[in-house]
């Protein structure tokens, strides 16, 4: 799966607002996790590990309806280089399959999101992957959130992982992750990076 990461967008320069953000626990702890968020919209909420390798980690976040799972966050998540230096152990339990917010933030992580890019792309492929988790049939218009997660701890912050994740058009759309993250257009993905993205979120997956 690798491959598919050649053109994954590399880290950023935090700046020092983005730093004053991550450090303060009034912008860190009053956002709900993507995870709370979930069950308290669909009253249910679990993580299925798609795929996983050294850096990479595909899941489907998902809530119960009629007895199914529906995906309501696609993540494609590539981890910064040596993670274990920081957070060793919480590492552990993220690869283990648990979900990464929850997993930190009950290890008395704060977490702050920089929003790369905020947009939407147009997936007209019943047949593939992200389609079927998320139950849709025929085209439809998924939101885009790409961000850097940062984790606050006393006066130190660590980029933990660049995140792709595309949502159920039922569970958030571009709008609502505008009134949800700050986001300065000024500094948008360029179009190619775009168009590598949306090709990641619709590429085959690989084990």
């Amino acid at each position: 799966m690798l491959d598919y990461f050649e053109n994954f967008p590399q880290s950023r320069e935090i700046s020092s607002a983005v730093l004053a953000a991550a450090l303060s626990a009034s912008t860190t702890e009053t956002l709900l996790l993507n995870s709370e968020r979930i069950e308290q919209r669909f009253g249910s909420y679990g993580i299925n590990v798609l795929a996983s390798e050294a850096g990479l980690r595909r899941s489907s976040l998902y809530s119960i309806a009629n007895g199914q799972r529906v995906c309501r966050t696609y993540s494609i998540v590539r981890f910064t280089e040596d993670p274990d230096t920081q957070f060793g152990q919480e590492h552990t339990k993220v690869l283990a399959g648990n979900s990464l917010g929850q997993v930190f933030r009950s290890h008395g992580w704060s977490i702050h999101k920089q929003t790369l890019h905020i947009g939407s792309f147009e997936f007209d492929r019943s047949t593939s992957e992200v389609s079927q988790l998320m139950l849709l049939n025929g085209g439809h218009t998924l939101a885009l959130h790409v961000y850097q997660l940062l984790l606050a701890k006393k006066t130190q912050v660590f980029e933990y992982a660049t995140i792709i994740e595309a949502h159920h058009p039922d569970y958030l759309s571009p709008a609502d992750l505008l009134g949800i993250y700050h986001y300065d257009d000024s500094e948008s993905l360029s179009a190619e990076s775009l168009l590598n993205l949306t090709a990641l979120v619709g590429a085959k997956n690989r084990r």
